[in-house]
């Protein structure tokens, strides 16, 4: 059973990677991630923030009589907040391609111009084989337009591009008005891979206190639709490999992600829940089930239930939407 493919141009043993996670802040949980059968790993990213939280610091070290406000470092979380500080996060990525065969692909979290990415060229040195770009950007005004925000990604891929010369993934959001000429458009502007999707962590209300509240709650398989879905339409519409992310819990999401054509599936929640070791039994159980239905590789699988092979489109057009309600029986 061929269970090989290819992501970015690197040679994977098998579709299933461990996605950016602080599973990676501790060295045993990467080795067992590779001996369960990791066939690559994300780091978790390395923030905007907290580069620009370092530079600033750096800054008033040498500039500390210039004319500067103290509160100017409050709009940035304290750096003790992070596990892993940009020149830890170097060191990690070094030790962790030390230790392992498998690749190490570095991450990145901006929605600006300017200096932190060539924290990029940093991350290529420290011996990532590739890079993953995830521009979280929520759009709170409300005279930035659609264009504006998709600019702001072009932008950032165009300046990281200038950095590095392994193969960049942007992974998105699937909150922009046309997420397949989006796609499209990166793929046009050099993207090696797309990531599909990112999670935005909605903010709840405490209503004794008065402010917001911040809860992490892990992924669940009902998140995966979303995924399947744009994959489907986009992954014949464009050169960047695809990888699915968010909602991947079993090999049966792992199957239907490669189905509608995804290269690779990143999984995180699961390992969160579950331990490092749980990516052995996604991979074997992946491995049987190929072989009870008489597939022979990955490969042949990919795609096969995408919008252009799928024996029912409408599946993932309007059609969908008007079925799904007759099936509700007051």
């Amino acid at each position: 059973m061929d269970l090989t493919t290819t992501y970015l141009g690197l040679k994977l043993k098998n579709p299933v990677i461990s996605g950016a996670s602080p599973l990676v802040d501790k060295l045993d949980n990467v080795r067992r991630l590779e001996d369960s059968g990791a066939a690559a790993i994300v780091m978790h990213s390395l923030f905007e923030e907290q580069i620009t939280s370092q530079q600033l610091a750096e800054f008033a070290h040498t500039e500390f009589s210039a004319d500067s406000s103290s509160e100017a470092g409050s709009y940035f979380p304290r750096m003790e907040d992070y596990v892993l500080g940009p020149d830890r996060y170097l060191d990690q990525i070094r030790k962790i391609k030390e230790m392992v065969d498998i690749p190490v692909i570095g991450s990145l979290n901006g929605t600006s111009l300017g200096g932190w990415t060539r924290h990029a060229k940093l991350i290529q040195e420290a011996g990532a084989d590739a890079l993953e770009l995830n521009v979280y950007y929520v759009a709170t005004n409300p005279d930035e337009t659609g264009m504006e925000v998709q600019m702001r990604t072009f932008n950032i891929l165009e300046e990281v591009k200038k950095e590095v010369t392994i193969p960049i993934a942007l992974k998105i959001s699937p909150y922009y008005s046309s997420p397949g000429n989006f796609a499209k458009a990166l793929d046009a502007r050099g993207a090696a891979g797309l990531v599909m999707f990112n999670r935005f962590y909605q903010p709840d209300i405490n209503i004794e206190e008065l402010e917001a509240s911040h809860k992490l709650e892990l992924s669940n398989s009902v998140e995966l639709r979303q995924r399947l879905r744009w994959i489907a339409i986009i992954h014949s519409h464009i050169k960047a490999d695809i990888s699915l992310s968010g909602g991947a819990h079993t090999y049966e999401d792992v199957i239907k992600g490669i189905m509608v054509g995804a290269k690779t599936v990143q999984v995180v929640s699961a390992l969160l829940k579950h331990g490092p070791d749980y990516i052995g039994e996604i991979v074997t159980k992946l491995d049987r089930w190929m072989e009870e239905h008489e597939y022979e590789s990955v490969e042949q699988m990919r795609g096969s239930m995408g919008l252009s092979n799928c024996p029912d489109p409408s599946v993932y057009e309007r059609a969908n939407y008007l079925k799904i309600l007759q099936l509700w029986k007051v």
